[in-house]
């Protein structure tokens, strides 16, 4: 009679019990969905949807970040300088590596499917939608337009909890300890540090035999008035944003993001610079911006023109010193013809996936 008396008591403690076990699960899934749901990107966008994916929330003591994109088509330069860059030191490294919707699962399986998934890294998508309005259509050298040129613009909402970064573009190999570049000293006030174009005298013959612009005046349009009254000489050296150390808290405290936004919607309407001339549309803000405003990379950590002719070489031993090479300009390492191919080919490692391969003469 006890037992008959307690049965409804048990079976309303087990509804409870029931309902309780029904409401974690609940609490479980959508926990779940939540975090894992992409965020929305707003068209023309707010810096905060800038970036797909969430970025490390923080700086381990002694990590070196580094900021580089890969994009679809140029996947193999990154695979190389990111390669090259982690068998040169023995530092703690962190790559943030950006590239697009489409490229996100391929850059993943090259990393993963290589010595490289040994690396600490970040794949974050870039929304192209946040230069909407902010970059002008210019068909004489599309490449220069690609998205993902602009994001060294937006370091501030990569780089959360370090103080410094480091930002590579994908067509350069590092064969000096990048530890050492990382401890540029950048003077107060500055924002970044870069290579300024007359800063090593061992290029200056390269820069002559293929009559590359190292001044202003090979960025900006001086005929339009609103460059000119910037009050920068054509003839003052202009500097590569290819390799650059940045000081996140000063970038942020001077809104360097917004001086560069400003820009480029200036350019959109006034067209103070376009792709035809040497440094694109990606360089001129900076120069703009950074005039007279930043710190100087040691010259050998920023050895480039390696891209501008088919044909002119610089000599080996002078190769063999530097810290780091670039070939900027339009004749890519992975591609042919180009020059000291084989200096870069020596980080390069064969797609898994077999999408991309290199141009070659027997190819």
């Amino acid at each position: 009679m006890k037992l008959m008396n307690k049965m409804p008591l048990l079976r309303k403690v087990n509804q409870v019990l029931l309902m309780l076990l029904v409401l974690m699960v609940c609490i479980i899934l959508y926990s779940k969905v939540h975090r894992a749901a992409p965020r929305k990107y707003a068209a023309g966008g707010s810096l905060a949807s800038a970036f797909k994916g969430e970025t490390a929330e923080e700086g381990v003591d002694g990590e070196i970040p580094v900021v580089i994109c890969a994009a679809e088509e140029r996947m193999g330069g990154t695979i190389a300088a990111i390669n090259s860059l982690y068998s040169n030191t023995e530092a703690n490294l962190f790559f943030y590596i950006i590239t697009l919707r489409d490229s996100v699962q391929h850059i993943r399986q090259w990393i993963e499917k290589s010595k490289l998934k040994e690396i600490n890294y970040q794949v974050l998508e870039f929304n192209p939608m946040i230069l909407k309005g902010k970059v002008r259509l210019d068909s004489s050298r599309p490449e220069l337009l690609h998205p993902l040129n602009f994001v060294r613009f937006y370091l501030p909402l990569l780089i959360v909890k370090h103080k410094k970064v480091i930002y590579l573009d994908d067509d350069v190999i590092v064969q000096g300890d990048i530890q050492d570049l990382y401890n540029t000293e950048l003077k107060p006030g500055h924002a970044a540090a870069f290579a300024a174009d007359c800063d090593l005298p061992s290029t200056h013959e390269m820069v002559r035999s293929v009559g590359m612009q190292t001044t202003y005046m090979g960025f900006l349009d001086y005929r339009k008035q609103e460059v000119r009254d910037l009050g920068i000489s054509p003839t003052t050296c202009s500097f590569n944003p290819g390799v650059i150390v940045a000081d996140i808290s000063e970038w942020k405290r001077q809104k360097i993001t917004k001086q560069l936004e400003k820009w480029m919607q200036q350019n959109v309407k006034d067209n103070l610079y376009s792709s035809a001339m040497a440094g694109g549309v990606a360089t001129p803000p900076l120069l703009i911006v950074f005039y007279q405003k930043y710190s100087s990379i040691d010259p050998m950590w920023h050895i480039r023109h390696l891209g501008w002719s088919p044909d002119t070489r610089y000599s080996d031993h002078f190769l063999q010193e530097a810290h780091l090479l670039h070939w900027n300009g339009r004749f890519k390492p992975w591609d042919y013809p180009c020059v000291h191919m084989e200096l870069w080919e020596r980080w390069y490692i064969p797609d898994p996936t077999g999408k991309f391969t290199l141009v070659r003469p027997n190819s």
